[in-house]
């Protein structure tokens, strides 16, 4: 079975946040980023990587700078439709008794009987 995906790319948080208990920047940064990915979760996205991709921006009048803006890539599993389902013929069933099954009559054969032969054979 193949499963298709829709993807999401949302950007990864800069800064932590404060919460009762977490202290450091580690802790906030950690916690910012569960808190992203969890909402995420809640909306039915899973969490597939983190990307760290450049950007070309303005800089002045003419100018151009890169800068490198680090990303979240979640998926889901889309719905496709099933293919439509190609109707099927019954097979129809033949008996097998020898009873009601007539052999052919083939002319010119030596074992069959015309109706010329028999009425010679009553003349």
């Amino acid at each position: 079975m193949h499963v298709n995906y829709e993807y999401k790319v949302v950007p990864a948080p800069h800064r932590g946040e404060r919460a009762k208990g977490v202290k450091g920047t580690e802790a906030r940064f950690a916690l910012s980023l569960g808190n992203t990915i969890n909402a995420q979760a809640a909306e039915g996205w899973e969490y597939v990587r983190a990307e760290t991709l450049p950007c070309e921006e303005r800089s002045g009048l003419t100018g151009k700078t890169t800068t490198f803006m680090n990303m979240l890539v979640f998926r889901r599993a889309v719905e496709v439709a099933a293919p439509a389902e190609v109707p099927v013929e019954t097979p129809v069933v033949v008996s097998d008794d020898a009873e009601t099954v007539e052999e052919p009559v083939m002319n010119g054969s030596a074992d069959t009987e015309t109706p010329a032969d028999t009425d010679r054979a009553s003349a």
